[in-house]
């Protein structure tokens, strides 16, 4: 039987579990500045990967103000960092903030800037790397990541449907990136990958 994704995704916003205050908090400002973020039900995955993988060290390219980078590090254990990347500052000091109010805010490094050229003048690897920017420039995040990644790590990568873009209109340069990065994530032979119908879509690409 096919299934209605909206009523999937309906389903499964009504039984996930509430989230802690601040996690709704941040949830409430995407709502009302229509800013896109993961979400509750990509989030409870990151947080599950965390703990599958035993990840003390994570990096985001696209952070936006943390929302994502905050499910990380409530899963990390004393000691784990999540790396965020955003070019704005605002989001930066909006991040700062909750990860604050979280009582997490020892676990966040945030540089302003590009998250892929900042990746790349990364000498350490990462656990787990979140690619999350503009989706025109997502084969430009796998070039950078899979260096960056330990053996072992995961990259997940979130919007790989686009709200169903990439099907209605794959031409766009943005749906050509994700339909770029889905066949080279799935040919690269470094990497055994997985796409999941989790929200608007979410690969997961462990590094052999």
């Amino acid at each position: 039987m096919a299934l209605n994704f909206d009523y999937l995704h309906q389903y499964l916003q009504k039984v996930t579990p509430s989230r802690p205050t601040v996690l709704q908090e941040m949830e409430k400002l995407a709502r009302e500045k229509d800013f896109p973020i993961i979400g509750p039900l990509v989030g409870r995955f990151l947080y599950q990967l965390v703990k599958l993988t035993g990840a003390r060290r994570v990096f985001e390219m696209g952070s936006g103000y943390g929302y994502s980078g905050l499910w990380f590090a409530l899963a990390l254990p004393p000691g784990g960092r999540v790396f965020c990347t955003d070019g704005e500052e605002e989001n930066r000091e909006k991040a700062k903030y909750f990860f604050k109010k979280a009582g997490e805010l020892q676990k966040l490094h945030f540089e302003v800037g590009d998250g892929v050229k900042i990746l790349k003048k990364t000498k350490v690897q990462s656990d787990i790397i979140l690619n999350d920017i503009d989706k025109q420039d997502y084969p430009q995040a796998l070039e950078a990541a899979v260096p960056k990644l330990k053996k072992g790590g995961v990259l997940v990568s979130d919007n790989m449907f686009r709200g169903g873009e990439v099907f209605k209109h794959p031409e766009h340069p943005n749906s050509r990136g994700v339909i770029t990065y889905t066949k080279r994530i799935y040919s690269d032979k470094r990497l055994f990958s997985t796409i999941m119908p989790i929200r608007d879509g979410i690969s997961i690409s462990i590094k052999l």
